[in-house]
């Protein structure tokens, strides 16, 4: 065999894909010096774990049938021998254990379908940290959460509130406010508690600073922390933790321990050398949470560990309440929850878990139209063998944490399960090659967690993507994403395409955080940002705009297709410099009355804001995940533009069949 295809081979028996079609339409092939890099990494990571029959996973209507003699002990510690050659009887869904000879392994028995919606819905997406109201500090919390509810149920007759990840983050702008690039994936920003509610409390903070705060346009991520830090140790020292937060944080194991130990490790650092930010510059003997030095640590500082467990679990009590106050309050789903596909290389999972990552290589994109030279994520990639060899525990757990306390899911990226574009170190992002993952196995601890909480699951599937991925989801009965801006058909020269064919199987929506709004999108504002920015210049700039006036245009051919402009309305994009009344209805009315299962409203479709939350490509040029909501709860009920906006939103809510049924 030539050693060209040798190379090859012992690459595709890793999983890497030797071609690819990009959304140009055109193919790529994996170069010699990426297959090297690539199968350096995963062989270095791999090591000496054996994979092979560490774990299995079959769907419920599947036979096991066992090679040799085993003892299969379920979930629930029931005992069933089987013989060898012969067939287990039908095993209940769940994690359960094969022992033979000695050796144990994992047998995960999962449904063949996740949990669907029952019927179509609508649903209001908002930034809980930009949430204002007349009692906040500064950034949303639960109490506001709490509230929006209430305003939602009764204006809008929505069924669930869609949320940005409450991942935990390390709330440091400009680099660490991104709740897509989490400190954790297992616990969620302490930022959002509602303090004032939390038994123990006594008012002592400065009331010209709480407004300051909430005068502020954006989010003032240290400050806010700052702020609720002081007032909960206070909490903390006069009312501790009781037998119910400690019997909570002793049930959430080994996971919540590395957690609230790198958390209080990264303090206690940080206070000893102020130029100590991440823990890839700790002293040696603290880069991993083994040893003797952090077993030191953890006796010495145990009180501070224990102030970290604390903060979760009032912040588990408080968003438990929030889900129960949204089903209380007519909601079918309720909270609507996002998983975020990146983890912060410098936060607590990487500390805390590094052997199920890939060193030596990134995640990101190869070149599509929305970033011509592809994107360098900066993250690592998962360890696959690692991941398989511990029976997926990890991966359960991040689907597990995230859906707890909602109704649904939202899995950015939902392509990671099949497969990601790597990227090694020292190769630009063009120079990447994607990686299979188990998908099979993945999609269904996907779904077996999904049937146990009853939790509809969104796969985000924007982007380069295999029709195996969007076919197998489909089959999974998890829901597709259809924005309105790339739901065109390019085979009548980029037409938008009509309500009536989209999916039904799937969520839709205008936009999403790193795209342009309505109001942006209609006036250019997102193409000016960048330029504003930097990230591109005038030709390109100029480009852009003339290739959205071309999709204005269709777009408004669009509106009219679906009958939703008055008679005799201006035809000609161009003469539109505003998205006026008449659009913003019709664009409404023209997602709400898809197939689509669900219809997410954002927060700025409702509000009519030009500025997006994310500007990709940017950190301190653009005030990333900052921007509060335009009015404040209060002002969504008494401000007239905003009854306006609303009353438009509800009625497409009502006519098109989503509205809540009314018990």
């Amino acid at each position: 065999m030539p050693f060209d295809d040798a190379l090859r081979d012992a690459a595709e028996r890793l999983g890497i894909q030797q071609n690819f079609w990009d959304n140009f339409g055109q193919p790529h092939a994996t170069s010699e010096a990426t297959n090297r890099a690539i199968i350096a990494a995963i062989e270095a990571a791999s090591g000496s774990v054996d994979a092979d029959d560490s774990t299995t996973v079959i769907g419920e209507t599947e036979a096991f049938q066992a090679l040799t003699a085993v003892e299969i002990v379920t979930e629930a510690g029931e005992s069933i021998h089987v013989a060898a050659g012969a067939t287990a009887p039908k095993l209940p869904l769940g994690y359960h254990e094969i022992r033979s000879a000695g050796r144990t392994a994992r047998l995960i028995v999962a449904p063949d379908r996740a949990h669907v919606p029952t019927r179509r819905t609508a649903g209001f997406g908002i930034t809980l940290y930009g949430l204002r109201s007349e009692r906040n500090w500064g950034c949303g919390d639960f109490r506001d959460l709490r509230d929006l509810i209430d305003w939602s149920v009764k204006t809008l007759e929505v069924d669930f509130i869609a949320l940005n990840p409450l991942h935990a983050i390390h709330n440091r702008r400009p680099y660490n406010t991104s709740p897509y690039l989490p400190n954790s994936i297992f616990y969620r920003n302490f930022l959002y508690l509602d303090v004032e509610s939390i038994e123990g409390y006594v008012f002592a903070e400065d009331p010209a600073e709480l407004e300051r705060l909430r005068q502020s346009p954006t989010v003032e991520y240290e400050q806010v922390a700052a702020l609720k830090r002081r007032a909960l140790e206070r909490i903390f020292e006069t009312n501790p933790p009781g037998p119910e937060c400690l019997a909570w944080i002793e049930q959430e194991g080994e996971l919540l321990s590395i957690y609230a130990t790198y958390c209080a490790l990264d303090e206690y650092l940080h206070a000893k050398d102020p130029n100590l930010w991440i823990w890839p510059d700790w002293p040696e003997k603290y880069r991993s949470p083994e040893g003797p030095a952090i077993d030191t640590f953890r006796r010495k500082n145990a009180r501070a560990i224990l102030f970290h467990g604390w903060l979760q679990w009032l912040v588990d009590r408080q968003i438990a309440e929030v889900q129960k106050h949204a089903l209380t309050a007519g909601m079918n789903v309720g909270l609507y929850h996002d998983l975020a596909l990146a983890t912060d290389r410098c936060g607590s999972d990487l500390w805390g878990h590094r052997p199920f990552f890939i060193t030596g290589c990134r995640v990101g994109s190869p070149p599509d139209g929305f970033s011509p030279a592809g994107q360098d994520w900066s993250f690592p990639p998962p360890n696959t063998v690692r991941h398989r060899a511990d029976g997926y525990r990890l991966f359960a757990e991040s689907i597990r944490k995230s859906m707890r306390h909602g109704g649904a899911l939202r899995i950015d990226h939902v392509m990671r399960l099949f497969r990601l574009y790597w990227i090694p170190e020292g190769h630009s992002a063009k120079e990447g090659a994607y990686v299979r993952d188990r998908a099979a196995d993945l999609v269904r601890v996907l779904a077996l967690e999904s049937v146990r909480n009853q939790c509809v699951i969104v796969g985000e599937d924007l982007g380069t993507v295999e029709d195996e991925v969007r076919e197998t989801l489909a089959r999974f009965g998890i829901l597709s994403y259809k924005l309105l801006y790339f739901e065109r058909a390019w085979e009548r020269k980029s037409e938008f395409r009509l309500p009536a064919e989209y999916n039904a199987s799937a969520l839709t929506s205008t936009s999403t955080h790193d795209l342009a709004t309505i109001v942006g999108y209609w006036t250019g504002e997102d193409i000016e940002a960048r330029l504003r920015a930097h990230t591109i210049d005038q030709a390109s700039r100029d480009a852009q705009l003339a290739d959205r006036a071309r999709d204005k245009q269709l777009l408004l051919d669009a509106m009219f297709a679906a009958n939703l402009m008055p008679a005799g309305y201006e035809r000609d994009a161009s003469r539109l410099k505003d998205l006026t009344g008449e659009l913003h209805y019709a664009i409404s009315g023209f997602l709400a009355t898809t197939p689509c299962a669900m219809w997410l409203i954002n927060q700025e479709d409702l509000t009519k804001e030009p500025h997006q939350q994310n500007l990709p490509g940017t950190t301190a040029e653009y005030p990333n995940w900052g921007r509060k909501m335009r009015w404040t709860i209060k002002e969504l009920t008494s401000v007239k533009e905003a009854r306006d906006c609303a009353a438009m939103l509800h009625r497409w809510v009502v006519e098109s069949g989503r509205a809540r049924p009314v018990s």
